[in-house]
């Protein structure tokens, strides 16, 4: 195992720094996740889970965000058709993870009303 990483974050937060309107959803989402986000009945929860799981990936990594270089943006929660999760890294932060021999990466995500949170395993 190369890393774990585990993030939780309040609904509340993510809420707020969106509905301020300045940009945050675009600079931290791909367009695929603003689409599923969007679609949700809670789609503030769905948008905190899925920042969760960028904080967590990159907890996984080792590096943190400041360290990576990795724009939040490049790296991608996926729905497969049975609605599992999966992350994928887009731009920089695939070329970034290319060198690095990674195997696999597992993300699981959980949010209620108030919190979410994410876990994920780099193999």
């Amino acid at each position: 195992m190369r890393g774990i990483g585990t993030d939780i974050i309040e609904v509340d937060r993510i809420t707020s720094k969106m509905e301020k309107g300045q940009g945050f959803r675009e600079l931290v989402f791909s367009p695929l996740e603003i689409a599923y986000c969007e679609k949700q009945t809670h789609k503030y929860e769905s948008y905190a889970a899925r920042f969760a799981a960028k904080e967590a990936f990159l907890k996984a990594l080792g590096t943190g965000w400041g360290g990576s270089g990795i724009h939040f943006n490049e790296i991608e929660i996926r729905n497969n058709e049975a609605g599992k999760p999966d992350l994928y890294l887009i731009g920089n932060a695939a070329s970034q993870l290319a060198g690095l021999n990674v195997q696999q990466i597992f993300v699981s995500l959980s949010h209620v009303k108030s919190v979410a949170m994410a876990t994920v395993v780099i193999l």
